[in-house]
């Protein structure tokens, strides 16, 4: 079974190619020029995906070493994202299956960062705690061979986004998280003791802690130096992952599952993905990480999340672009 992913949810657009779950091919083109607006603009991200994705689509097939002929399903991510960005990847999506005659699955965004997981290990028969963490992202799911339960998310900011935020506070570029993470890496986590979030259960909240962070700023009442940016950016990335790790462990003996799972474009951030290692060894479970590139926005998971839904015998979400989460 081949098949043809495309994901155009928000700034990247990309496409892949799965062959009953091996990768054959995995393109992204990146929207570099939203770093010199500090964010994404919905209006130029949907114009670029339009330029980019025949090139992009083309390049993956050509990576490949097959023609459509040789493609079974194209998946296409359908939402949550931005919407004008989503039309242009669905409506591509729809053309290409009704001129060559393909099965078409629509994917939800959030399931595809899951179904990362199955790249990596292939199928999954044991239930696990999932940590989804992006820009527009903070969600918990149980996962159990495919079907989802969420049981908590973030209540204002996701951490992805919190990590955009803090960062134009320190003067850094944007996407706030990698550049965060190498700041940080300079830095002392204990040096501040910013506040965490005791939301109920297994929900997230990450507005105050971004207040605190400006609070201190402003409260030093000078600029910056080197070492003093380096401190608040360790501090602030270390009381996210805190929060994230505890709920995520928690969940997962609380649930009596054995395993533990982050995915999404924060769970490529080697502090996050070392210190949720650390917690799972000394709870005695076992953990998953999809290596850092496929946590990121991809097609290739829009395609393994697509063949596991066949497997499965599900046709996959409407082909109607949603803004917002179903969750």
């Amino acid at each position: 079974m081949r098949i043809l992913g495309i994901e155009t949810s928000c700034d990247e657009t990309g496409a892949a190619v799965l062959e009953d779950g091996k990768l054959l091919s995995n393109i992204v083109h990146s929207q570099i020029i939203h770093s010199r607006f500090g964010g994404v603009v919905p209006e130029v991200a949907s114009r670029i995906h339009i330029k980019a994705i025949v090139p992009t689509v083309e390049q993956a097939m050509e990576e490949a070493g097959i023609g459509l002929d040789g493609i079974d399903a194209i998946a296409v991510t359908t939402g949550p994202g931005l919407i004008g960005s989503l039309i242009v990847g669905v409506a591509f999506a729809k053309a290409l299956a009704l001129a060559t005659g393909k099965t078409i699955i629509g994917v939800d965004h959030v399931a595809s960062h899951i179904a990362a997981n199955l790249i990596t290990y292939g199928s999954i028969q044991e239930a696990f705690v999932c940590l989804v963490v992006s820009g527009g992202h903070t969600h918990l799911f149980h996962v159990d061979r495919g079907s989802l339960r969420l049981l908590g998310r973030t209540r204002d900011d996701a951490a992805g986004e919190a990590f955009d935020k803090v960062a134009r506070m320190l003067g850094l570029g944007y996407p706030g998280g990698p550049e965060i993470e190498r700041l940080a890496s300079h830095g002392d986590p204990g040096a501040i003791e910013f506040p965490r979030a005791i939301r109920r259960g297994y929900e997230f909240s990450f507005s105050g802690l971004k207040t605190a962070v400006r609070y201190y700023i402003e409260g030093t009442g000078k600029t910056l130096s080197a070492g003093a940016a380096a401190d608040i950016a360790a501090s602030f990335q270390h009381a996210v992952f805190e929060v994230l790790v505890e709920k995520t462990i928690r969940a997962a003996r609380e649930l009596g599952v054995k395993n533990v799972s982050a995915v999404g474009g924060v769970a490529s951030n080697k502090v996050l993905r070392q210190m949720l290692k650390d917690a799972a060894d000394s709870e005695g479970l076992g953990i998953l990480l999809p290596e850092p590139g496929l946590c990121t926005d991809n097609a290739a998971i829009v395609a393994a999340a697509a063949h596991d839904m066949l497997l499965r015998g599900e046709s996959g979400a409407s082909l109607v672009p949603y803004s917002t989460a179903t969750y």
